[in-house]
């Protein structure tokens, strides 16, 4: 079996963000892991405009080619890390929207989350769960949280406190369990 294929996703594109840093920390030690391959997307670079498609995801009845390529894309892997920011109480819209592109892409994949803002992204965290759940991804219970207050200086450089990496540690080993375990769902290896 190939090894798993996990995609660690940019969820801001805001310009001057802090959230690359926190995906290329996720990504070195994820990489370094060598249990798996690992990408990374950035949502800035992707080019997705605020939700076009004329009809619901789910009929997947896509119309332009930047749907197309999302599309394609995220049919590719078998689980997300999220890097999630907080900005005003909730998720970033760029994120929803990227999400909100797709249906069938995602189901029975699983993800981990990456949450950061000033209460350490908490409330962003929660609402990324439930739009996740909606589109049928298992997301793990073990998350990093990090607090642009201690986990950084000037709300920019970050500096994780030293517990973060086994924070980070402890969801990638959750997530390649439930990656693994729905890919076995979705090629049909273990009957529901």
């Amino acid at each position: 079996m190939t090894s798993l294929r996990i995609a660690i996703i940019i969820g801001s594109t805001r310009p001057d963000r802090v959230g690359p840093t926190i995906a290329d920390w996720a990504f070195e030690r994820a990489a370094a892991r060598g249990d798996a391959s690992y990408d990374l997307i950035d949502l800035a670079h992707v080019g997705l405009p605020l939700l076009d498609e004329p009809e619901p995801a789910a009929a997947q009845h896509y119309r332009h080619d930047h749907t197309k390529r999302w599309s394609r894309l995220i049919e590719s892997y078998d689980g997300f890390v999220f890097v999630a920011p907080e900005y005003n109480r909730g998720m970033a819209a760029s994120l929803k929207n990227a999400i909100d592109f797709l249906y069938a892409e995602w189901n029975d994949k699983a993800a981990g989350i990456i949450c950061y803002g000033s209460s350490g992204g908490l409330r962003s965290g929660e609402q990324l769960k439930s739009t996740l759940g909606e589109v049928q991804i298992a997301t793990v219970r073990a998350q990093v949280s990090l607090s642009i207050y201690d986990d950084m200086i000037d709300f920019v450089q970050l500096t994780p406190r030293d517990y973060q990496v086994g924070n980070l540690d402890a969801m990638l080993d959750s997530l390649l369990r439930w990656a693994g375990a729905m890919r076995a769902l979705r090629t049909g290896l273990v009957n529901p």
